[in-house]
């Protein structure tokens, strides 16, 4: 009942989207529509309590990630409507935008319940497509249409190297339907070669839409869309890799596609971070952080940790989609910050960090010691333990402060550990666990992040040196979109008011 009534929403909202095309329908039905788009992820919602309407129905593969990945697409879909009916109120493509992301927020989500291969195919290419279109809705403006057309040649490229893994999996298996076509029988007809090369295909097919290096420039040209754009982004597109991967775990298992990918992420973690450090402008450092982040999500999948990937895909889209939104608060006037430091409390407190974050990682090693990638995850929770001891406590603000900052700290934690209780309790069974991963990949990672966070100590404390300018200029240049992709005022809305003008002058 639960599984019809959420299909029948989405049919209703489709209808809706149509309405909203419609000329001679108000604008203010937009309002309904947002009211109507609420619907589909209450009832997945539902659908992911209630745990009877889990299974195979027909072409849709109904488990708890499906339901999830659902939730989080089409909730994020929702917020981001809610915002723009007045953000975005008096855009001469104000019908078109609504509709737009109507349809990507939904094509996204039937991709992920999809059990059929061919059906997520189309899904998914689908989703793609409309991204692109939003890109480009301001197709007066040139450097929309530009940013548009490289994302779009960049997203094509991906789907059509998807449909080669996909086609290539479903002929040799002889089965289309996904839960068939990766049981131990169907993957026994794989050669190694031939699962090498599909688990390829699989990994350059997520890298693209995940804009990890060397294909991070579409989202940096993507900055040109409007803000609302941007934050949908982040719903079941630029972190579909993670779901992806999750999806077709059980032939993700090769040696060469986990290093590849390993190398990729790591080096894109290192470049977004940097990217980050060196930007001024709000939204390309939000870029450089999604960057990063989707490395350290494709990390988790390439070590098989694919329960850690998916909750960090959809805390980061949520986190990241409301960053964001609120990119308009970002500016501030300019005014003078005191602080009082006392160096030895300081340093006390930080070797207080230190330590505690020692032990968290130590203790959680210990305790859920039975993957290789637990290493990876103990050393990034005590580090992050430590950081937010020290970004909390040794700000100099005296004992009322450090008292403030001990509370968040102690709250922060305790939501952690629920939201991650919450995740388990309600993806346990239906997200795979990886093989055991080789010592190669986790020294591979070890390796690179080291010597990245070695660098980068170096340059801080020689920031006279001509490595740091060569490195400096270099990052910079790295999160710069392409040339044809910035103008220095946007002149067709200057061209608009022209022809506005002219034609109210021929009308009178």
């Amino acid at each position: 009942m639960l599984v019809t009534a959420f299909f029948l929403s989405l049919v209703i909202l489709a209808l809706s989207v149509l309405v909203i095309l419609h000329p001679r329908v108000p604008l203010n039905f937009v309002r309904i529509h947002v009211g109507i788009s609420g619907l589909p992820p209450f009832i997945a919602l539902l659908n992911l309590v209630v745990k009877r309407t889990n299974g195979i129905f027909g072409p849709w593969h109904l488990d708890p990630l499906a339901w999830l990945t659902a939730l989080f697409v089409l909730t994020i879909g929702v917020v981001v409507q809610r915002y723009s009916v007045r953000q975005l109120f008096g855009n001469r493509n104000y019908r078109q935008y609504f509709a737009l992301l109507t349809l990507t927020t939904v094509s996204a989500s039937l991709a992920w319940l999809s059990n059929n291969l061919g059906l997520l195919l189309v899904c998914w290419g689908a989703t793609l497509l409309l991204l692109t279109l939003l890109i480009r809705l301001n197709r007066d403006w040139r450097v929309s249409s530009v940013a548009a057309a490289r994302s779009g040649r960049l997203f094509a490229l991906s789907w059509l190297l998807l449909l080669f893994a996909v086609a290539w999996l479903a002929f040799t298996t002889g089965h289309w339907q996904l839960s068939l076509a990766l049981t131990k029988g169907s993957l026994a007809q794989l050669g190694y070669g031939e699962r090498t090369c599909i688990t390829l295909l699989l990994v350059v097919a997520v890298a693209i839409p995940a804009a990890q290096y060397p294909f991070q420039r579409w989202l940096v040209d993507s900055v040109v869309v409007p803000t609302p754009v941007s934050a949908v982004m982040h719903a079941g597109v630029v972190n579909a890799g993670g779901i992806i991967l999750t999806r077709f775990a059980p032939i993700f298992s090769g040696d060469l596609a986990q290093v590849v990918l390993i190398v990729i992420s790591s080096i894109s973690v290192l470049l977004g971070t940097g990217t980050v450090l060196v930007q001024v402008d709000y939204k390309r450092q939000l870029v450089g952080s999604t960057i990063s982040q989707m490395g350290f999500m494709l990390i988790q999948c390439a070590l098989g940790a694919y329960l850690a990937a998916i909750i960090h895909a959809v805390l980061h889209g949520l986190f990241k989609s409301a960053l964001f939104l609120q990119a308009g608060s970002a500016v501030h006037h300019n005014h003078q910050a005191t602080r009082t430091t006392t160096p030895k409390t300081s340093f006390l407190w930080r070797f207080a960090g230190g330590v505690l974050g020692l032990f968290v990682g130590v203790g959680f090693w210990f305790i859920v010691k039975d993957k290789g990638y637990d290493v990876v995850s103990a050393l990034l929770l005590g580090w992050s333990v430590s950081f937010a001891w020290s970004q909390l406590m040794t700000m100099g603000l005296g004992r009322i402060g450090r008292t403030v900052g001990f509370t968040l700290f102690i709250g922060t934690f305790i939501v952690f550990g629920i939201v991650l209780a919450v995740f388990y309790v309600l993806l346990h069974g239906s997200v795979p666990q990886g093989n055991e991963p080789h010592t190669l990949p986790i020294v591979l990672i070890l390796f690179i992040l080291s010597i990245g966070s070695v660098t980068g100590a170096w340059l801080s404390h020689h920031p006279s040196s001509t490595v740091f300018a060569v490195v400096y200029l270099w990052l910079v240049r790295f999160g710069e979109p392409h040339r044809d992709s910035v103008e220095s005022h946007p002149t067709y809305l200057a061209a608009t008011r022209f022809q506005g003008g002219r034609t109210r002058w021929m009308k009178h």
